[in-house]
């Protein structure tokens, strides 16, 4: 239909174009060019009417090859249908031969479970009376028993009861210990290799610093020039020091009182300058307390760099590198901050190593553990917490901070590090001689030691020997059999473990003597 509008629209075109031609020719034109447009026309409309058929054509063969795909589409629409129709009947079929199948062996299933249920109804009466039989027979005897042995059976079976119990508690008891030394032997064997290694293998000096310095002299003359006029110079270095300086009749040497390390040294330093200069007096004073001052500065840091090299630590804050040095000049209970942390990175650093873990990372670790006991000012928050803190803030990794916090586990521990810094601040603080304890603490941790042997019954004496490393318990013989004994040294042990605190071990000896004294007249 296109085809033949457009076929028609170009027929019009052309005469109407002819025509126009023809008028414009025969105004001024001659003959002969009218003729050419004429035949010009012509052959333009032919031209278009062979144009117009094939585009008819193309047309009619583009209708039918879309009317022969759409026919195919709907055919293979129409078999897919069929043959989904055909396999759900199939289905069908197959599920109604099934449960016609189920049915039948159901019904044959029933049948066969009547008949078992009959047989075990016949064989569960027979039971019972054989049962009924058994029980008679059973009260004869209970009572044939009770005549000849004067006991009712719920008295026999107490004292059979009792007699079990202490047999079973005996027993028990034996396993435990036993097994607790077998595991001994075999579950903390590699443990304490390592730990033993790792102590061997570790060679450090012990440095105690106390809250006095000694500054000898060599002539007692010297002790005036220090004073000053109206001690004018000792009130300026105590101002400008804060170090309480005391000078009494101790040939040849005054004594520096502080609880800080870093002024006592400072003040110490400062003595020395001033002495072998010979200038003592308040404006030297102050001059060379400053210049001190500064120089310990610098030492902290030359410290705290020496100390990082010789560890092999790189990449360290300048910061942390301040806080190391500043360690040299602490202490903890007795014993030197930074010789303990030195120490205690040695040993991070063997133990990572035996463990398979990175070493230097230990190292670094264990080196940082305390740095929470060097602020400048005072702080409540702990140590451990503080230390933290401070390597979060210059960049530190997490594991490494981790293992700062929870050495004394006031944070959870979520790395293998963390268990190596605690184990080795142990093994650096608990070694004979590296700290000191307070006499009073010391004292009153061996009484409760020998309190807890009197708790118990049959418990004659107890004594705490050995700097409290062993408990020797006297018990008496008539309340305590051989095998009490050796349960009552376990019970003891554990009860030390579980209600003390205190370091390495404690033994538990328990003594039973029998003693049989007769007099002759």
């Amino acid at each position: 239909m296109e085809a033949i509008i457009i076929y028609i629209a170009i027929a019009l075109g052309a005469l109407l174009g002819g025509f126009l031609i023809g008028n414009l020719l025969g105004r001024g034109k001659n003959k002969e060019r009218l003729d050419k447009a004429n035949k010009e026309a012509k052959d333009l409309l032919l031209k278009t009417e062979i144009e117009a058929e094939a585009l008819k054509k193309e047309k009619m063969l583009q209708a039918k090859e879309n009317f022969i795909e759409l026919k195919s589409i709907h055919e293979r629409e129409v078999n897919d249908r069929e043959r989904k129709i055909v396999e759900t009947e199939n289905l069908l079929r197959e599920k109604e031969n099934k449960a016609q199948k189920e049915y039948k062996s159901n019904t044959d299933f029933k049948k066969n479970l009547e008949r078992k249920n009959e047989i075990l109804t016949q064989k569960l009466a027979k039971v019972e009376t054989i049962e009924e039989q058994f029980k008679a027979k059973l009260k004869i005897q209970i009572k044939k028993l009770e005549e000849i042995s004067n006991l009712s059976a719920d008295e026999a079976k107490n004292e059979l009861m009792e007699s079990l119990k202490d047999k079973a508690r005996t027993d028990a008891m034996g396993y435990i210990q036993h097994s607790v030394e077998e595991a001994k032997l075999t579950a903390q064997q590699e443990a304490k290799k390592i730990v033993i290694n790792t102590i061997q293998r570790i060679g450090t000096e012990e440095a105690i610093d106390n809250c006095v310095s000694i500054f000898n002299l060599e002539s007692d003359d010297v002790k005036g020039r220090i004073i000053g006029r109206e001690g004018r110079n000792i009130r300026v270095l105590e101002a400008e020091t804060g170090v309480e300086i005391i000078v009494d009749d101790t040939p040849e040497a005054i004594i520096l009182s502080c609880f800080d390390p870093v002024r006592r040294e400072i003040a110490r330093l400062s003595l020395h300058r001033l002495v072998s200069d010979g200038r003592i007096h308040p404006a030297r004073i102050e001059e060379v307390v400053n210049k001190t001052r500064k120089q310990i500065e610098n030492e902290i840091i030359e410290v705290g760099k020496r100390t990082i090299i010789e560890l092999g630590i790189h990449g360290l804050h300048p910061e942390l590198v301040k806080i190391v040095g500043r360690m040299k000049y602490r202490s903890s209970y007795g014993q030197n901050l930074l010789q303990h942390s030195r120490e205690v990175a040695k040993l991070c650093g063997v133990m990572a190593s035996e463990l398979g873990l990175n070493p230097k990372l230990a190292k670094r670790a264990g080196l940082l553990h305390d740095i929470g006991k060097v602020p400048e000012e005072e702080v409540e928050t702990p140590h451990a917490l503080l230390g933290m803190e401070w390597a979060e803030k210059y960049g530190e990794k997490q594991d490494v901070c981790n293992a700062i916090g929870a050495h004394h586990d006031e944070i959870e521990m979520t790395s293998l590090l963390s268990p190596i810094i605690q184990v080795c601040d142990a093994i650096s603080g608990a070694r004979p001689g590296a700290r000191r304890q307070v006499l009073d603490s010391y004292v009153q941790r061996l009484k409760d030691l020998e309190k807890i042997a009197y708790d118990f019954n049959g418990v004659n004496k107890a004594y705490a020997i050995q700097a409290g490393r062993e408990l020797r318990v006297f018990v008496e013989s008539e309340k305590v059999t051989d095998d009490h004994a050796a349960r009552l040294s376990f019970e003891i042990s554990q009860k030390i473990q579980t209600d003390m605190t205190y370091p390495g071990q404690v033994k538990v000896t328990v003594i039973r003597e029998t003693r049989v004294v007769n007099v002759a007249k």
